[in-house]
């Protein structure tokens, strides 16, 4: 997702209060008892009163993260647990490398697995999906196509 689909900013977000940011703002998810921060690859937040110079003290809408060798497990356990206890409702994790996605919903304050999806985008392939479309839970009106996410990834 670092050169994948969202170059800037999520289509369907310009004129609310909903902004993007793409590792350039500290999650301060403990302001109460500590410093701790995590920098996610992408975040949506929708509450600004939070937002503090370099900084975001409130729940994050919607966190998506890159693997990288450097960075999957704890990608997939640490930072996932963070979200999680967080309260963030929607997670993705996207693997470049593997051309997959796992989009994880918050229910009942524990993240389920809802989607996963790996690109088929071979035509000839029995299970291509390159054209399915997906769709952000709280943000019903930004949906793009699984390929998107990948469009630029070698």
């Amino acid at each position: 997702f670092s050169t994948v689909y969202l170059k800037g900013s999520i289509p369907g977000f310009k004129g609310s209060l909903c902004l993007t940011f793409m590792e350039n703002l500290d999650y301060r998810y403990h302001v109460e008892e500590n410093d701790d921060y995590v920098i996610p690859d992408i975040m949506v937040i929708c509450d600004r009163k939070h937002l503090k110079g370099s900084a975001y003290t409130g729940v994050p809408r919607f966190i998506v993260e890159t693997l990288s060798p450097v960075t999957a497990l704890n990608d997939k356990t640490i930072k996932k647990d963070i979200y999680q206890n967080a309260g963030v409702s929607e997670y993705w994790i996207v693997s470049s490398k593997e051309r997959a996605v796992e989009i994880y919903y918050l229910e009942d304050s524990a993240y389920v697995l809802k989607y996963f999806y790996i690109l088929q985008d071979d035509t000839e392939e029995e299970g291509y999906n390159a054209d399915t479309i997906i769709t952000l839970r709280d943000f019903p009106h930004i949906t793009m196509a699984l390929e998107e996410i990948f469009e630029n990834v070698e």
